[in-house]
């Protein structure tokens, strides 16, 4: 092999306010696997056969901060690399080196991409319970501002220095590609670190940070505030219920919510309505207005005392109930008649740990005043780190820079309606914002991936295409995956919507269009 992957061949990156402690090399051959979607953000299935490939891990601080911060660039060492550089985020409290980015990894390498992520000084911890704290009462400000934003930076420097030591030669394009926190973190490039990459893939994105992980403890607060927890019988009852009222608003039945604003489903109208077999019980149920209050909650979004809005909720076919790993909106379990409130790991940690500042703090039976003081703080403490709410984009227009993104309508983690906002706030900061950055709505997907709508698998290429080739993207194909049958659609940049005009087989995408 004519490169050279050894630690020797690897200079040290120079990095302002960095230390570079160690640079290892290593050579990986024959990586054969299959990535399926959902790992691979913005992107389908990619399958990988016999590759080589260097492995180049950088291990470095910030001196004077006491931290340990990784990042490996991983690169085909086998001539098939593009001359390109794929940068992968993250997904909830990890910054870029967890296994579905791992997995993203080997996917870019198997579409010819150079290859970088992250760890920020955080490890493969999946919550903050091990560094969120340098001791109670005392937040460790310095990971948090690495995962909210500087190691971000820095991961493109470094990243496009070792290419440049190992190819000899500097990738002629480089993309940020994430969803969720990795989302964010595209965000934040864009806001912070224009000239970090020429374009940014970043969907479903963990903007609006602090407010979003404080309303969506809501439901729990309400559960606790009214003393009672429904079974999940009872929360699915309002699900189907809005689908039912509000799927044919775009002219298609197909069980989803395309046109979510135009719901005006209420979910005391199904008060008193019995459930014939509650599964959780095996007995009828009437529905009760203590259940409609709670989802009404979910869905309307957290409030304060005065009854104005701390952030939005979630639209009415996203899922409401599941297990404690996959953050349930509205987390129950019934035994023997009796149901109780559970957590909501992702959202409890964030308040435990950055709000109580104690490890075994826990959210439970909270007043008003509490939780809106609460919703406040997090604000306050902590917009500079992970808001990235900035609609200033005009740096980043300035360079050249491209991004785009979807955002699930289904979500049940972020709200879409979070994602809307900002993109409103940009379009009123620059009218011509389209110019640069364009977001997509996509009906019937859930957070990143998954549920019955068309995927939009085709998001990273169509960025490619309009950063080298200045075709911006009027719609995202997407198909669905997993379903039967397997459905297509193209979807609309936001502000417009997708309408059906009554003609075309709609399996197949026929007869939609953009308004």
């Amino acid at each position: 092999m004519a490169l050279n992957c050894t630690a020797a061949a690897i200079p040290h990156p120079s990095v302002f306010g960095v230390e570079v402690l160690s640079v290892q090399a290593n050579l990986v051959t024959n990586l054969t696997e299959s990535i399926p979607p959902g790992f691979y953000s913005n992107h389908g299935r990619v399958s990988i056969k016999s590759l080589d490939f260097c492995n180049v891990t950088v291990t470095y601080t910030h001196p004077g901060r006491n931290d340990n911060i990784n990042v490996q660039v991983w690169m085909p060492a086998d001539g098939t690399w593009n001359e390109r550089l794929q940068t992968q985020g993250g997904a909830g409290y990890q910054a870029g080196l967890h296994y579905a980015g791992l997995q993203a990894m080997k996917a870019a390498m198997g579409e010819g991409y150079a290859t970088a992520g992250t760890d920020a000084g955080l490890g493969s911890e999946a919550t903050p319970i091990n560094w969120g704290l340098v001791s109670p009462g005392n937040v460790n400000l310095n990971l948090l501002e690495n995962l909210g934003s500087t190691s971000l930076n820095e991961t493109a420097v470094i990243s496009k220095s070792v290419i440049q030591s190992f190819y000899g030669q500097s990738p002629k394009f480089s993309y940020f590609n994430g969803c969720s926190q990795g989302g964010r973190q595209g965000h934040l490039i864009a806001q912070r670190y224009p000239d970090a990459y020429d374009g940014i893939a970043a969907s479903a994105p963990a903007i609006n940070w602090n407010r979003f992980f404080v309303s969506g403890l809501y439901p729990l607060f309400l559960m606790d505030s009214l003393n009672y927890a429904p079974p999940s019988c009872e929360i699915s009852a309002f699900t189907a219920a809005a689908i039912s009222a509000c799927d044919g608003n775009d002219g298609v039945l197909d069980g989803i919510i395309s046109d979510p604003e135009n719901c005006t489903f209420d979910p005391t109208s199904l008060v008193g309505t019995v459930i014939d077999n509650c599964t959780d019980f095996g007995t009828p149920l009437t529905i009760s207005a203590k259940a409609a209050a709670i989802v009404g909650g979910a869905w309307g979004g957290a409030k304060r005392a005065d009854g104005s809005q701390i952030w939005f909720g979630i639209n009415k076919d996203a899922t409401l109930v599941g297990s404690d790993s996959d953050g349930a909106v509205i987390p129950t379990t019934c035994s023997n008649g009796t149901c109780i409130r559970r957590k909501n790991a992702l959202y409890e940690s964030w308040v435990g740990s950055f709000l109580y500042k104690d490890m075994t703090g826990v959210f439970a039976n909270v007043s008003q005043a509490e939780f809106d003081r609460i919703a406040q703080e997090s604000f306050q403490q902590y917009a500079s780190f992970l808001e990235t709410a900035d609609p200033d984009l005009s740096a980043f227009r300035d360079r050249g820079g491209k991004m785009i993104g979807y955002h699930g309508m289904i979500d049940a983690v972020i709200p879409t309606r979070g994602s809307q906002k900002y993109y409103d706030d940009v379009l009123a900061h620059d009218p011509n914002a389209a110019d640069y950055y364009r977001m997509f709505l996509a009906p019937g997907i859930a957070h990143c991936f998954t549920g019955p709508g068309a995927f939009p698998d085709t998001t990273f290429d169509a960025l490619v295409r309009w950063v080298e080739e200045g075709v911006a993207p009027t719609t995202l194909a997407a198909t669905s995956v997993g379903t039967d049958p397997i459905i297509k659609r193209h979807l609309c940049a936001y502000p417009e919507k997708e309408t059906y005009d009554g003609v075309g087989n709609v399996t197949r995408g026929e007869g939609f269009s953009c308004s």
